[in-house]
């Protein structure tokens, strides 16, 4: 079992930045990955970005592409999503999720998400 725990959301003003947390416990050695997904109201989820533990390979939703930046701290077991020039349209919930998958991501386990709000 892998316990997420998201943090940082919070209403902010277009053109403005937030750093969303998502701090990991449990069975972490378990995991290849982290991803935050996002889902707007009436909206299917979608993801944001997700990474990779080896190599530490990024893919970023080409909507958030130059604007959002994940990190991770190991010591902290902590990803973050760090969040810059903020539009209307990022207003969503965001959720993490541990990637499980050894040959391909596996999205197993999700946080309980967190809301971010930006207006304009």
């Amino acid at each position: 079992q892998v316990q997420l725990v998201e943090s940082g959301g919070g209403l902010v003003q277009a053109g403005g930045s937030l750093r969303l947390s998502c701090a990991a416990s449990g069975r972490t050695s378990s995991t290849y990955g982290m991803g935050w997904f996002r889902q707007a109201p009436g909206k299917a989820r979608e993801v944001v970005v997700g990474i990779r533990w080896s190599g530490g390979s990024t893919n970023y939703a080409d909507s958030v592409k130059g604007r959002f930046t994940i990190s991770r701290d190991n010591a902290k077991n902590t990803v973050y999503l760090q969040m810059n020039s903020l539009k209307p349209e990022d207003t969503a919930v965001y959720y993490c999720a541990a990637d499980i998958g050894n040959y391909g991501s596996s999205y197993y386990y999700w946080g309980q998400g967190t809301q971010v709000t930006v207006s304009s």
